[in-house]
């Protein structure tokens, strides 16, 4: 499976703790993780990069198909022989089709008749080259990845509106963690919602992790006690899961901002992450999401769900050119490999492919 974080070196005092997460994922039995940290560092980078090349191809071509509708538009533009303002027109109404946001496409248009007059380009196909380039420089800002291991426990609070995929990607990003040897305790904060809990618990049970929740209880009090309880017990991530608002809820999003004070109380460097989950089918909605909450709650990451299908494949540019925080996942499908880390230049060749 492709690994979309990288883990700081260790303190020095920290070596002993490296055997530690064959022990903390609940319900392993005592002998059997002694073995399991040694195949991950045995292997060669080189060696790594090739296993999982076949996986991360298969993933760019599901990547492609998923922005078809984004990227046939775009592309339709450059079947012709001339480079003329006509094609700078049918671009620029294509590239807002695809809610790329007007600065974006001015930006875009811009830099791109730059490179055409610099590269002296004459073929249209020649043009379609250079606006990958131009997308992939605009885009490359939010291209980061996550880092689990500069904190114990590294807390990541999560926030998104019903409908975004909050709770799939949570359980995703567990699945993902504690296959690469991280113990994950999720936090099921999201205390409004009965259906939230259930579905967090089934992703806990599934990979093994474990919960903590309460029933009608505060979402601050869950939160609190998830992170105490995950520096008692050693674990490398606490997840904590919120209920999904609208960032038009002034009295709901306060209730966020809560979460992430108390947050700070049970270790007052946390929340170390604060990820918003938003739904690319959702064009410049999810734009103004990404604002709001990162006003409310200086967010420090993206995971964009649900590209496939879409036609709005496009805000990830006006996210860019607007508000640009990392971009650490993108998924396109609801499998737990469909979700991936985010590359600039992967994403520009898909969505013009």
């Amino acid at each position: 499976m492709f690994s979309f974080f990288r883990k700081k070196t260790a303190p020095a005092e920290a070596p002993p703790a490296a055997e530690a997460p064959a022990t903390h994922v609940a319900g392993a039995p005592a002998s059997s993780p002694a073995p399991a940290p040694l195949p991950s560092p045995s292997p060669a980078p080189d060696a790594a990069a090739e296993a999982a090349a076949p996986e991360r191809k298969g993933w760019l071509a599901r990547l492609s198909a998923g922005l078809r509708k984004t990227g046939g538009s775009i592309t339709s533009v450059f079947t012709g022989t001339r480079i003329d303002d006509a094609l700078y027109e049918e671009l620029e109404g294509a590239l807002l089709m695809a809610d790329t946001g007007v600065k974006a496409t001015q930006h875009l248009l811009a830099d791109l008749k730059r490179r055409v007059k610099d590269a002296k380009a004459t073929d249209p196909a020649a043009v379609k080259a250079l606006l990958a380039d131009a997308l992939t420089e605009l885009l490359a800002p939010l291209e980061k990845p996550l880092t689990i291991g500069a904190h114990q426990p590294t807390v990541i609070m999560m926030a998104g509106v019903n409908g975004a995929g909050k709770t799939t990607s949570i359980g995703k990003l567990t699945r993902h963690l504690a296959d690469h040897g991280e113990s994950v305790l999720l936090a099921a904060a999201d205390t409004f919602r009965a259906a939230a809990r259930e579905q967090l618990g089934v992703w806990a049970t599934r990979n093994t992790v474990e919960i903590v929740s309460q029933e009608g209880g505060d979402p601050a009090a869950v939160s609190f006690d998830a992170v105490s309880a995950g520096r008692a017990r050693g674990k490398d991530v606490v997840l904590v899961d919120t209920a999904g608002r609208l960032p038009t809820q002034l009295h709901l999003m306060q209730e966020l901002q809560k979460i992430r004070r108390v947050i700070t109380k049970a270790d007052a460097g946390a929340p170390h992450e604060v990820l918003l989950v938003i739904d690319g089918n959702t064009g410049q909605n999810a734009l103004a999401q990404v604002k709001a909450f990162d006003d409310a709650l200086e967010l420090t990451g993206l995971i964009v769900t649900k590209l496939d299908g879409t036609a709005k494949g496009g805000v990830l540019a006006a996210i860019a050119q607007e508000r640009p925080v990392p971009v650490y996942f993108i998924g396109v499908g609801e499998k737990v490999e469909d979700l991936q880390t985010f590359s600039a230049r992967e994403f520009a060749q898909a969505l013009l492919a």
